[in-house]
């Protein structure tokens, strides 16, 4: 609460008594987040704007940076897929998903969890939108938008280079822009961006930096204007980015309450009083009278720690300090866009074509046990493509009535392909000892077939070696078939009043397919057997071959009223529902069906494992109601912005974690964000510029019966699975956050401009993992950033210092349960994850001529 109200404070207090406030006027903020050149002021919207050259200076790279920036949206990039979340809302980690937040690059439709981890480039404006956006920015954006505009050819010739340099890290950055009339008809811009960075995360194992980051991205932009009632823009771009080592880390690492030893629930001292073994010897004795197999693999030393397994003392190392021990992991990624943008202007209505081809593809590998110790890896592909044509009329402005309308089309399809691959025999040779552990009793086994290890020896089974070198490939195909039409109106009833009316009507055609084998590296697929239980013990893993269709029309309507309270202030009422459409998992390790396991034809006790997994998911709904106020002070000295809003979520589509690799995804809740935000900036002086905004958020799941339990905790549903959420909040959802920042310009003499800014960014306590875990819940903190700057008065030059995170603090950004540990390996309450960069300091220099 002190926090909240000194941000307050601060920024009424500067507007009531600056005595500078006549000297400065502020810039106006330009957006076109209705499709039309709006100003900020005038948009009935809950929007944050920053400019490209803004982005650019500030180091913005992606738009996981843009998250300090603008209250209540959160976007974090983890092991197997990215989290986009605005106002406490997102889509969980499933290839099978398009992002409850939508992004849209020069009216095109990105909405694939990956395209959001792709570099900026050149960009003339980015704006995040909060509350559905259904209607005038296309499907499922349910929860938000980021509108990304990228810089067009200019009139006049321009040839503009920056690079950085930050030494800590061995980042290194270079952008160059040509750009300029080719001819009195067409123009030309080229832009790259080449960015080369070591990493913050010592790999102790591998002993190298990690992340490390490879990034190329290429775009031409060619316009053509043959006279005034038709232009044309055609921009063809390419990327990658490729990412060797992650930044994950294991940050806990505790023994469960019952000090258990190994995953079958036996503790260290079960076996020293020989209740385990009591034909091994005396107490004291028993542990050099065990196998010398099982004694290598259980290095008996007292607690239930996955991470005392064939490694190095450095997987030790069980908190967050940006070090890991990891056996390698990468991601290499690929995008191509096309797009052909057509205006036509008829007696100042404009029609306007958007034809477009998107696609991407990446390899990724993940030592996804995230320990030194050489457990197992999964191995990752996806393809995308998408093919979308737009087609829209924007009336001509100063009519009573502001028409936009028009029909989009897109087909798209997705290939995903994932398997995990056993590197070594040691989880083969853990199962085995598991069950000596147990006596052999699961009743999944074939007990003495073969006699050809230690522990068959002892005659007590070998249901681990059926895994050694398994394959478990699965894949996830789906493709969409969308059309819908949408019109938007506004009915300007008096100079003061003006009531807008809008609806898109969406219909798609959706089909889906998993299937989930068990092979070998060579690409065989093995027989029914005893593979399929262990894998189904171990990884909660059993074959299925799935298919389905899908059709579903959605109606998105807006109510929205505006009041001109006078010159400097306008006030505004929305309405809305939006929708996320339904679609296939591709992430479940097992069907949705209650049939027990494929067994060992051979074993002697049939098995009775059942796997539940989930497969068809339907639409989610969303309701939302937004009371804004938008104000311009002292003849436009200062602006103060509030938004009140009040959303409920009905079938929320969730990806609840299984505990040991996959995630099964149902609508499975109903939840209910609100709250208040606030943004904005006064003049102090003509030398001085104070921002700020600030996002009070509450929110709660109404019904969430399916959610993942936590470690250590007991199922409390019937299917003995999940625990019950309805009254929590959600992963990424803090009471409040926000951003001060305070920017300085001054000429000095007539040639040099010296420009500072400092940003501090804060936030309240959030869970950063999916299952609300309070042990790792991220503790409010306060990151500031700067920037120093020196450049000549004509624009030509500019030299910069600039440093990210000065006071060096280390925030968690996403945490999950360390897979398979807790219920598998070692019984131990154990969690990986994400943390930030630490302080650098960077060296900017830029040219344009």
């Amino acid at each position: 609460m002190i926090k909240r109200t000194s941000l307050w404070g601060v920024l009424s207090l500067g507007i009531a008594h600056s005595p500078l406030l006549i000297a400065a006027q502020l810039e106006e903020v330009i957006v076109t987040a209705q499709l039309r050149e709006q100003s900020l002021q005038d948009v009935p919207v809950s929007v944050s704007a920053i400019s490209g050259e803004k982005m650019m200076e500030a180091g913005l790279a992606k738009i996981e940076d843009l998250q300090a920036y603008v209250p209540n949206f959160t976007m974090t990039e983890s092991s197997i897929g990215t989290d986009i979340y605005i106002r406490g809302i997102g889509s969980g980690e499933n290839q099978g998903f398009e992002q409850s937040v939508g992004m849209y690059v020069d009216g095109v439709y990105y909405g694939r969890a990956q395209l959001a981890r792709a570099p900026f480039l050149d960009l003339e404006r980015v704006e995040v939108l909060r509350g559905p956006q259904n209607i005038l920015l296309g499907k499922n954006s349910i929860a938000g938008a980021i509108n990304i505009g990228t810089a067009s050819p200019s009139q006049d010739r321009e040839l503009f280079v920056q690079g950085s340099y930050e030494p800590e890290l061995n980042e290194r950055v270079i952008d160059f822009v040509a750009s300029g009339p080719l001819t009195d008809e067409f123009s030309l811009r080229f832009a790259m961006r080449q960015r080369q960075i070591d990493g913050f995360v010592e790999n102790q194992v591998l002993n190298r930096d990690e992340a490390e980051r490879d990034e190329a991205t290429y775009r031409l932009k060619l316009g053509w204007d043959p006279g005034d009632d038709f232009t044309a823009m055609l921009k063809l771009e390419i990327g990658s980015f490729d990412v060797v080592g992650r930044q994950s880390e294991i940050i806990s690492d505790n023994p469960s309450d019952s000090d258990i030893f190994l995953f079958t629930g036996r503790t260290y001292g079960d076996i020293l009083n020989n209740t385990v073994f009591p034909d091994l010897g005396a107490v004291g004795g028993v542990v050099s009278l065990l196998p010398p197999a099982l004694r290598d693999i259980l290095q008996l030393q007292g607690n239930g720690s996955i991470l005392n397994m064939q490694a190095d003392d450095s997987v030790l190392d069980t908190k967050a300090d940006r070090r890991r021990h990891a056996n390698g992991d990468y991601s290499y990624n690929d995008t191509q866009n096309l797009t052909l943008k057509m205006d036509w202007y008829v007696d100042g209505h404009t029609f306007t074509s958007i034809s477009a081809y998107m696609a991407y593809q990446y390899d990724e590998e993940c030592d996804c046990d995230f320990t030194g110790s050489p457990l197992f890896q999964v191995v990752m592909e996806e393809e995308y493509e998408q093919f979308s044509q737009e087609f829209r009329w924007v009336s001509a402005p100063g009519e009573r009535f502001d028409l936009i309308a028009g029909a989009y089309f897109q087909y798209n399809d997705v290939y995903f392909f994932d398997s995990i691959v056993l590197p070594s025999t040691l989880i083969p040779q853990l199962i085995n000892a598991a069950d000596i552990l147990e006596g052999g009793a699961r009743g999944d086994i074939d007990p003495l077939a073969g006699a050809s290890s230690a522990f068959e020896v002892l005659g007590i089974g070998d249901a681990g070696n059926s895994l050694l070198d398994i394959r478990s490939p699965r894949d996830f195909k789906s493709d969409s078939l969308i059309g819908s039409a949408f019109m938007q109106g506004t009915w300007i009833i008096n100079p003061s009043w003006r009531l807008t009316l809008g609806g898109r009507y969406t219909y798609e055609k959706k089909s889906g397919s998993r299937k989930l084998e068990f092979g070998l590296p060579d690409g065989s697929i093995l027989p029914i057997g005893e593979t399929d239980t262990a894998a189904a013990v171990t990884f909660a893993a059993e074959r299925h071959d799935l298919k389905g269709k899908r059709t579903e029309s959605q109606f998105a309507p807006l109510l929205n009223l505006q009041w001109d309270i006078n010159d400097a202030m306008m006030g505004y009422f929305s309405a809305r529902r939006g929708f996320k459409s339904g679609g296939y998992d591709a992430r479940s390790n097992s069907s949705p069906s209650a049939e027990p396991t494929a067994r060992n034809p051979n074993a002697v006790v049939a098995n009775q494992r059942v796997l539940i997994g989930s497969f068809e998911y339907e639409e989610e709904r969303a309701t939302s109601y937004e009371l804004g106020l938008k104000t311009t002070l002292f003849d436009g000295v200062a602006e103060l912005n509030t938004a009140v809003f009040y959303t409920r979520f009905d079938d929320l589509q969730v990806s609840v974690f299984d505990g040991t690799l996959g995630f099964n995804v149902g609508n499975a809740a109903s939840a209910v964000t609100q709250g208040v935000e606030f943004d904005g900036r006064i003049a102090l002086s003509e030398h001085l510029m104070l921002a700020g905004g600030l996002a009070l958020l509450d929110f709660e799941f109404l019904d969430h019966k399916m959610g993942t339990c936590i470690q250590d905790q007991l199922p409390d549903q019937p299917n003995g699975i999940n625990c019950d959420y309805s009254g929590k909040t959600n992963q990424y959802a803090a009471d409040y956050s926000g951003n001060l920042l305070l920017a300085y310009e001054r000429a000095l003499g007539s040639a040099l401009i010296l420009r500072a800014n400092l940003d501090a960014i804060f936030t309240d306590e959030y869970h950063p993992s999916p299952n609300l875990d309070d042990r790792v819940k991220q503790d409010a903190f306060v990151q500031y950033n700067g920037r120093l700057a020196l450049a000549s008065s004509d624009g030509t030059w500019e030299v910069a210092l600039l440093g990210k995170n000065l006071s060096d603090e280390q925030v968690l950004l996403y945490a999950v349960d360390t897979p398979v540990a807790k219920k598998v390996i070692a019984g131990t309450t154990t969690h990986h994850g994400f943390t930030n960069p630490p302080r650098t300091l960077a060296l900017q220099a830029s040219y344009r001529w």
